[in-house]
């Protein structure tokens, strides 16, 4: 039932990955296509997944292709709804097969609890016969799956390899899904997240620059080193103003900042739905995100689309994205000393924080519009229409 790739032309991805193309790289039938996406907690609580599929879903229309979501776990504060959300995702999936049959089913998956969601997704999408593909959003799935027992390994493994397509947000992910899990690599497509456009950003030239961090407030986010480079003399002498948003233990790292003398400069007002965050995004100057470890994160991706200069870490599919000293800066994750010098030097030095911001727009105009990322996305789901039989 899945699709065959090995005669399907391929096309250049606006992201400079393999999109797999059919001959006129139009859907047959776009007007009639839906799609179902797969997130847990939803667009609401999905984290960058599920902002990342209410991005397609808002700007869908043009290219005459219906997203939905479906929530397969619910909120995480609130664990007893994730079977019932997953049971309840497989009887819509049952529905949609006997309803509509060509209906695509875009599973998005991650690590730990996830994967174990989405294997029982996956399985069921395959015995009911369902055209699906698999999404990879991960910060490290070679070290999740590795570690797991090897009769576990092997039953995740057909979750990607026979589903009718993979889609992996940078080059590190796609190798581990070819080399380590073993999928086909023609049946693997590289999409790096997406936003929409916020338009040009409004030039600002303050001398007490914002700071913005957008993410689970939380240690592999690097927010405790965070906490003690806001606090790093090299930036206690300095004016600027930082907002942490996100969800997490907000209150501890509250107390923290608190603690280290920066409650009257930093904010952490909890998540932020969309519009906040691109109200956000537009007052501010510099972001930064000193993961230890990611994807491609979304944030970073925001920071593109608002012309932001951005700090980060060279981790996931970031230095496929960021040039360093061009676009951004990087910083070794843990790295307090060199995370205070970066900040310090960008609300120092006002041109390298302007340079930084136009090259980072122009990059994101040239490589992450939700246009050009839709129509990958269409390429797509071409692909595993027109091979489903």
């Amino acid at each position: 039932m899945r699709a065959e790739l090995n005669n399907v032309s391929e096309a250049a991805s606006p992201h400079g990955a393999a999109i797999p193309s059919g001959v006129d790289g139009k859907l047959a039938g776009a007007h009639a296509l839906s799609v179902r996406h797969y997130v847990a907690g939803g667009r609401e609580h999905g984290g960058g997944i599920g902002r990342m599929a209410g991005y397609i879903i808002d700007s869908a229309g043009a290219d005459g292709i219906t997203h939905v979501v479906t929530d397969t776990r619910g909120t995480r504060w609130f664990p007893p709804t994730s079977l019932p959300r997953l049971a309840f995702a497989i009887l819509l999936m049952a529905r949609d097969r006997v309803l509509s049959p060509k209906r695509v089913h875009h599973i998005h998956v991650a690590g730990r609890g996830s994967t174990t969601r989405k294997r029982i997704l996956a399985t069921a999408a395959r015995s009911l016969g369902c055209i699906h593909l698999v999404h990879l959003h991960d910060y490290d799935y070679a070290a999740d799956f590795e570690a797991r027992p090897p009769a576990r390994q092997a039953s995740i493994r057909p979750m990607f390899t026979e589903a009718d397509h993979v889609v992996a947000l940078g080059q590190r992910d796609r190798e581990t899904l070819t080399r380590l899990i073993g999928v086909d690599q023609r049946l693997v497509s590289v999409l790096p997240n997406c936003v929409p456009d916020p338009g040009e950003p409004t030039l600002r030239d303050s001398d007490e620059p914002n700071i913005v961090f957008l993410g689970r407030l939380s240690e592999r986010k690097g927010v405790p080193e965070l906490l003690r480079a806001l606090s790093h003399p090299a930036m206690m002498q300095l004016r600027w103003h930082a907002v942490l948003a996100g969800d997490g233990p907000v209150d501890a790292y509250r107390r923290e900042a608190a603690a280290l003398g920066l409650a009257d400069r930093v904010q952490m007002p909890g998540w932020l739905g969309p519009d906040e965050t691109r109200t956000l995004c537009a007052r501010a100057d510099i972001l930064t995100l000193p993961s230890h470890a990611e994807g491609l994160a979304m944030a970073v991706v925001e920071g593109l689309a608002h012309g932001l200069a951005i700090v980060t870490t060279r981790v996931g599919a970031h230095e496929e994205v960021i040039v360093d000293g061009s676009s951004g800066l990087f910083v070794p994750p843990g790295d307090v000393e060199a995370l205070a010098n970066a900040l310090a030097r960008l609300v120092r030095e006002p041109d390298t924080r302007r340079a930084l911001q136009a090259r980072a727009r122009a990059t994101y105009l040239a490589q992450f519009s939700m246009t050009s990322y839709r129509r990958s996305l269409e390429r797509i789901y071409e692909t595993v229409i027109n091979g489903y039989r």
